[in-house]
C-alpha cells in the first residue's frame, strides 16, 4: 500500500541547514500497521507530513496504492489518505461544533447523506448523537481525539497516518483510544503508519516497527522482537531501556549514536 524509497528532507540553506531525513526507506503492506519510533527530533513526524503532502520540499520516491506521488497532492488523494494529529484540541476548530467539524470534509468532497454519515461516524468512535452540537472545549481530551479520528474516517480512506495520537492523553484513556484504533482497522481494512516515542504504545498497535535516529532508520523489527528485547542496534536497545523508566546507572552508560 505504501512504499517510501530514499526520502530526504532538508530545512534551510547553507551552514544553517538541517538534514531532517536522510535516505529513509520502508514499505507498508495493505491492512498493515507500521510504527515509527525514536526520540524527539528524529524525523518521525516529518515522514508523515511528507507523505500527507504537508511538507512540499523533499526528494526520493513515494508511492501510495501503486500511485507515485509528486510534491502536490490531488483532491482525490485526500480522500484516500487522512492524518490524525498529536494535539486533538489544536487540530479542531475551537469555534466549530462537532457537527461542523465532521460536515466540512463531506461538503468539500461532495458526499451525500451528510447527516447519516455524521451520526455513523460518531457511533463508530464510541460517541453518540448527544455530542454532535458540542464545541471542542466542552469535550475531554479522549473525546476530542475520538472526534479527530471520526473526522479522518468519515471520508472512508484506505490509509490513516497517526502522529502520536495518544501522547496527550491519560494512560487509561490511551488504552481506550488504542483499542478503538485496532477495532476500526479490522472493521474497515485500514492501513496505518503510527509515529510515537512510546514503544509500548507502538508495540500494542503495530506488527512492524522502524527505529529512527537523527533522520535515519537504524533498524526495523517485528512486535515480537520488541517484546522479547532482541533488537540488534545499540540505539534501539537504549530506547528500550529508556522506555522502562528512569535508571541513573543505565543512562550513564548510554552512547551517542550520531
Amino acid at each position: 500500500m505504501i512504499k517510501v524509497d530514499d526520502l530526504n528532507v532538508v530545512f534551510g540553506t547553507g551552514a544553517s541547514s538541517v538534514h531532517a531525513l536522510r535516505g529513509v526507506s520502508f514499505h507498508v503492506g495493505k491492512g498493515e500497521s507500521f510504527g515509527l519510533v525514536g526520540e524527539s527530533g528524529s524525523g518521525k513526524t516529518t515522514v508523515l507530513r511528507v507523505i500527507a503532502g504537508l511538507n512540499s520540499h523533499w526528494s526520493g520516491t513515494i508511492e501510495v496504492d501503486q500511485i507515485r506521488l509528486g510534491e502536490k497532492r490531488e483532491k482525490s488523494f485526500r480522500k484516500r489518505l487522512q492524518m490524525v494529529f498529536q494535539d486533538p484540541y489544536g487540530s479542531l476548530h475551537p469555534r466549530h461544533t462537532v457537527n461542523d467539524i465532521l460536515k466540512e470534509p463531506l461538503i468539500i468532497h461532495r458526499f451525500d447523506k451528510i447527516e447519516k454519515r455524521i451520526l455513523q461516524a460518531l457511533d463508530e468512535v464510541g460517541l453518540g448523537a448527544q455530542f454532535r452540537f458540542r464545541y471542542p472545549h466542552q469535550l475531554s481530551g479522549g473525546q476530542r481525539q475520538r472526534i479527530a479520528i471520526a473526522r479522518a474516517l468519515i471520508l472512508e480512506p484506505s490509509v490513516v497516518l497517526l502522529d502520536e495520537p495518544t501522547s496527550a492523553l491519560d494512560v487509561s484513556v490511551q488504552a481506550e483510544v488504542l483499542n478503538l484504533l485496532l477495532g476500526l482497522r479490522e472493521e474497515h481494512g485500514l492501513t496505518y503508519i503510527m509515529v510515537s516515542h512510546d514503544l509500548a504504545v507502538v508495540g500494542h498497535l503495530c506488527e512492524r516497527i522502524a527505529v529512527m535516529n537523527r533522520g535515519m532508520i537504524v533498524e526495523e523489527m517485528t512486535d515480537e522482537q520488541l517484546r522479547s528485547n532482541t533488537t540488534r542496534h545499540g540505539y534501539s536497545q537504549q530506547l528500550l531501556v529508556a522506555s522502562k523508566g528512569f535508571d541513573r546507572e543505565a543512562i550513564q552508560k548510554f552512547m551517542d549514536f550520531s
